[in-house]
């Protein structure tokens, strides 16, 4: 790839006021007359059309958190780049923008800042948008969509009942954070070291009743589909994949000692039920205090569940935490052997995982062998290796976790462990204590929000119906905004009595209104289906407009929304295929991961105070070196370093070809269009070549823009620039050689419009072309040029690189193994001896074995 530092042989220190002739490049004059052009002209507007291809480019919607920021820079660069090239290679290009604009930020701004949350909303969008609109993004702004506005979240309401009424949407007892003091849920980001992020309280976990979408019930879908999803990144199917988590084995029922009711645990170890000795619950189980009860340890119990819910839960399964537990003074049995079970509570053991209980195997798993040590509590083989001595339980470092054979499996005793996986789950499902079955890590969505900037659930509770959806005629439940925050306590919503009291939909009588707001991820889960028809009041969408555009064909955000994001959207579009609103099952047919944008070693972000202001860096430089720098740096997938020097190397790049235009207007008399017109044959050889060059730079940067190789073609075309200099230094601008010259430019301009539309449309301009480069065709480069003369081979002898030899391309295999051996670097590394081997790679390589 060309170093942009070798790009001009201006120096490193140039900027947009070092050049003081009146025809330079000035970005702040070139960038505001063309985004006034293509908003006045509606370039960028765009609506169905049957007889072109249809390409949807999106890039994940911001957060309106006040200002852009480098790394909205380079995503929406990568996406505008797209759609530019897909427009000028024939398509009906769909790129939308909006605001993902509900969330606890603004909340919290609200109460920080003794504001609105919409009033704060509203201004940071204005401010955003018009950020956006200084980078030149060709987004059809008329399809902009806002989240918190009513007409868009009343659509995702009426989603809610259908779903409520299918069984997708549920309420039941959830575990939350709970912060005492604000009396709130908080979001596990907001719980630091234990503490409310914002008073810092301790924190506790606190079971209330949520609302929840099933979204388990597409689990086995949502895996199967990872396999056709061809277009994504191959790491980001993986964190899905675990993300759901599909694991095969058994549900096996243990008999509690003075109950009728059996405790069930998932395991995908059945192979090892004869070493288990002891249950272990998680806090949270639903059976803890009545066990408690009946093992006369209540106190105990009770202390210690009171202990865990302190704890933040994502460190109680931490491999470095301690493993903490309370025996229960309750037994029960294990079915294979009789054996009479220990029930423990353990920190370490969560109710979202299988079914919150866990027959413990010390020998077999790590967590239950340190907890076992540290309490005393009894560690029986079940599994050992194969052709060894039988490990001794009382001698082990660790637990033995491969394969093996079983002992003290009664009539399993002898068998292979993976082949007593099935046999076991068969011989109790015999006997009524289990079955095989299939668990997943997945667990449903909990969508409900204690907060007030979110839109509001369409429920009414009525004494006598319980909970009853709000009808379609009084869709949207509007938030209202007249409402006091205090930075403490619930929701306000809770405290409007107005909102509050509502009659119910069946009966009429008085009933409450619910008061908790969706998760903002539901929002995000379908907006690109909205950007189809914005403005649709019929429906959440028009279906013969998403019919056109969907699915989307490119989608472009960053890996940290690979899990959640992602799964959430694949899920909602499944729920609306099922409602019959679309015909599809994913919403996304390519996704692009995009790195961090880094600077001094550290991700950018105002904690690191390693910030910079896309504002300041369009004012010195404009829009259209930012781009640039922000496409040419790295690939698209790989972080990208942030480098002043590289700032500058593309702002000088652009002003080289500036001057190309400028400098030679009579070049353009006629037009950019004029063509070639000489002999091939007749031009001088560094003409052919640069013509060469040309076609083959067309073609290079063609293949990588399909392939979203933007830094190796802005290299590309920085390469051509550098050629077209030197052909004009050798050869000037008259005769054939002004046409060749302006052949190699005219490709030049039409190439960087995807990358800097700015500068190139007003280069075309000035060149006498007509309309904007968007409406332009891709260049198209002319096979038979693109077929180089000569080709450079390089040889190796007994695998080393040795020479290269320059050939004529596609010489026969005689030829250049004759060549080869006769090259006289060749010569000594060989010897003069006869080669055993001579493999011939044509137009690449030679190897030679001596």
């Amino acid at each position: 790839m060309t170093d942009s530092t070798r790009v001009s042989p201006e120096p490193a220190t140039e900027s947009p006021a070092a050049r003081p002739r009146a025809d330079r490049y000035d970005p702040k004059a070139v960038e505001p007359k063309w985004q006034a052009r293509w908003a006045q002209g509606r370039v960028f507007e765009v609506d169905e059309d049957p007889a072109k291809p249809k390409y949807y480019c999106l890039e994940m919607f911001p957060y309106p958190s006040g200002r852009i920021h480098m790394g909205h820079v380079r995503v929406y660069s990568i996406g505008d780049v797209i759609a530019r090239y897909k427009r000028m290679r024939g398509f009906n290009v769909l790129h939308p923008m909006g605001w993902d604009a509900f969330g606890m930020p603004a909340e919290n701004a609200a109460i920080k800042n003794k504001t609105h949350p919409a009033e704060w909303t509203y201004k940071n969008i204005g401010y955003m948008k018009s950020q956006l609109q200084r980078m030149g993004l060709s987004y059809d702004w008329r399809r902009e969509v806002t989240t918190c506005a009513p007409e868009y979240y009343r659509w995702e309401q009426w989603l809610f009942t259908r779903m409520f009424q299918k069984g997708l949407a549920y309420k039941r007892l959830g575990t939350v954070n709970w912060c005492p003091v604000d009396e709130t849920v908080l979001a596990n980001e907001q719980v630091e070291g234990g503490r409310c992020w914002r008073c810092g309280a301790e924190v506790t976990t606190r079971e209330l009743s949520q609302w929840f979408f099933r979204i388990t019930a597409y689990a086995e879908e949502l895996l199967e589909g990872l396999d056709r999803l061809t277009g994504w990144p191959e790491r980001v199917v993986t964190m899905q994949r675990n993300w759901i988590g599909k694991s095969v084995g058994a549900e096996i029922e243990f008999d509690v000692e003075g109950s009728s009711e059996p405790i069930r645990v998932f395991t995908t170890r059945p192979d090892t039920l004869g070493g288990a000795t002891f249950m272990s619950l998680a806090p949270e189980h639903p059976r803890v205090a009545e066990l408690a009860k009946q093992g006369g340890r209540e106190a105990e119990v009770a202390a210690f569940v009171e202990k865990v819910r302190r704890q933040e839960r994502i460190r109680r399964t931490a491999e470095d935490q301690e493993k903490e537990g309370v025996f229960t003074g309750a037994y029960c049995v294990n079915p294979l052997n009789g054996r009479r079970m220990p029930i423990w509570v353990a920190n370490f053991v969560l109710m979202d995982y299988g079914t919150g209980a866990v027959m413990a195997v010390p020998t077999g798993d790590q967590r239950d062998f340190e907890f076992a040590r540290k309490y005393g509590l009894p560690m029986v083989l079940s599994v050992t290796p194969k052709g060894e001595p039988p490990l001794d339980p009382a001698k082990m470092t660790e637990a033995y976790t491969a394969p093996g054979v079983l002992v003290n499996s009664g009539p399993f005793d002898g068998m292979d462990s993976e082949a007593a996986k099935d046999a076991i789950a068969e011989w109790l499902a015999a006997r009524g204590k289990g079955r095989k079955t299939v668990s997943y890590r997945l667990r449903d969505w909990g969508i409900s929000r204690q907060r007030y900037w979110g839109a509001p659930v369409p429920i009414i509770y009525c004494p006598d119906h319980g909970a009853v959806p709000v009808p379609d005629d009084q869709l949207p439940v509007v938030l209202p905004e007249d409402v006091e925050f205090t930075g403490t306590g619930a929701s306000p919503l809770a405290k409007l009595e107005r909102f509050v009291n509502a009659p119910c939909p069946t009966c009429g009588k008085m009933g409450r209104r619910e008061t908790d707001t969706m998760d903002t991820f539901v929002e995000s889960s379908w907006y690109f289906a909205r950007y189809t028809s914005p403005g649709y009041d019929r429906g959440m969408f028009d279906r013969l407009k998403a019919k056109y555009w969907l699915p989307v064909d490119q989608y472009i955000g960053g890996v940290e929304h690979a899990i959640l994001h992602l799964l959430y959207a694949r899920f909602y579009t499944k729920v609306m295929r099922d409602f019959g609103l679309v015909d599809f099952d994913e919403p996304f047919t390519n996704l692009l991961s995009q790195g961090m944008v880094i600077k001094d070693g550290a991700k950018m972000s105002k904690s690191h105070g390693n910030v910079v202001d896309p504002d300041a860096l369009i004012d010195q430089y404009g829009a259209d070196t930012a781009r640039l720098f922000s496409l040419f740096a790295a690939p698209p997938e790989k972080d990208l370093e942030w480098s002043d020097q590289g700032v500058q190397g593309c702002f000088r790049f652009i002003s080289r070809v500036w001057r190309l235009v400028v400098e030679e207007p009579d070049l353009w008399r006629d037009g950019p269009e004029v063509g070639v017109s000489v002999d091939r044959e007749a031009l001088p050889r560094e003409l052919a070549a640069l013509r060469r060059k040309t076609h083959a730079t067309i073609k290079k940067v063609t293949d990588d823009l399909d392939g979203f190789r933007f830094n190796t073609a802005i290299a590309a075309i920085m390469e051509l620039v550098n050629a077209i200099y030197l052909a004009r230094e050798a050869h000037g601008t008259a005769g054939a050689a002004g046409s060749v010259l302006r052949e190699a430019i005219v490709a030049v301009v039409r190439l960087l419009a995807p990358f800097v539309p700015h500068v190139a449309d007003e280069l075309w301009e000035r060149m006498g072309g007509r309309e904007t480069l968007v409406f332009q065709n891709w260049p198209t480069f002319d096979p038979a040029l693109v077929q180089a003369d000569e080709v450079l081979i390089v040889v190796q002898v007994n695998g080393k690189v040795r020479s290269r030899i320059t050939l004529p391309a596609d010489s026969p295999e005689d030829d250049v193994r004759a060549a080869a051996l006769a090259d006289a670097r060749v010569r000594e590394f060989t010897g003069g001896k006869p080669p055993r081997k001579v493999v011939v790679v044509p137009n690449k390589l030679v190897s030679i074995v001596v």
